[in-house]
């Protein structure tokens, strides 16, 4: 490489993990999601875009009709106006959201207030935002009573005032799960590829041995499949069938 050569690509959400400014590149990656948190790879021509250039380059158009919501490093939402510069350097953002409104509704994690694009939230997105670990749940709190929002809850935020959300630890649940035909109870709906094992073959095992899961009946899509290592699988209340196979490479 030519001395001072620019680099042909740089990783906005890699520069902020190493805890670095951004480097002089012809394209800057950023994510970028629309209407939803899946998120995708953007490649951005400037370090300090225009909102409509974001919006452009992710294909949002017309523009016009989109509002931006930029994703702080501490979890923060920004809006990004369109005619405003954006500078990745400063700011540090990595995620973008486009949303196809022209109004934002408000709503509260943790007393931490955050924007958001459309009337109604899934409470899976409220799981995404909060960034919740194993065993942790979202609850909505409402006039005298705290409910805990599932996954697939729909929070309408067009009513007056600004829906509170707190995040805790989540009720001990039981779920009736079937594993090579026996019926195991499992105490949350994220079921992983060792717990499986774990309750198909108790004990050690040697590394001459590997497993093989299959799945039918679960709540996450696709509803049945292969479970890798490392896996996890969203299982129903009750019914989720999971099959174990256990091979000696030896």
């Amino acid at each position: 490489m030519i001395a001072n050569e620019p680099i042909s690509q740089e990783d906005v959400g890699e520069a902020l993990r190493e805890g670095r400014p951004l480097r002089l590149a012809r394209t800057y990656k950023v994510l970028y999601a629309q209407d939803n948190l899946n998120f995708r790879a953007l490649d951005l021509t400037e370090p300090v875009p225009l909102g409509r250039e974001i919006l452009n380059a992710a294909g949002a158009t017309p523009v016009e009709t989109f509002s931006l919501l930029a994703v702080l490093p501490n979890g923060d939402f920004e809006d990004v106006r369109l005619d405003e510069p954006f500078d990745l350097r400063k700011r540090g953002a990595e995620r973008f959201i486009g949303f196809s409104t022209d109004r934002l509704f408000k709503l509260t994690l943790d007393e931490r207030q955050i924007e958001w694009g459309k009337p109604v939230i899934q409470g899976a997105y409220r799981f995404k935002l909060g960034d919740l670990g194993r065993g942790f749940a979202v609850f909505l709190k409402g006039r005298g009573e705290t409910r805990l929002v599932e996954r697939g809850d729909l929070i309408d935020l067009s009513d007056p005032g600004i829906e509170r959300f707190v995040t805790g630890p989540k009720p001990v649940t039981d779920y009736e799960i079937i594993v090579n035909a026996r019926p195991r109870i499992v105490h949350d709906e994220d079921v992983t590829f060792e717990q499986v094992v774990a309750l198909a073959f108790p004990g050690p095992h040697g590394e001459n041995i590997i497993f093989s899961v299959t799945y039918r009946h679960a709540a996450s899509k696709p509803h049945a499949g292969e479970l890798g290592a490392g896996g996890v699988v969203e299982v129903k209340k009750k019914g989720t069938i999971f099959n174990v196979t256990k091979t000696d490479k030896s």
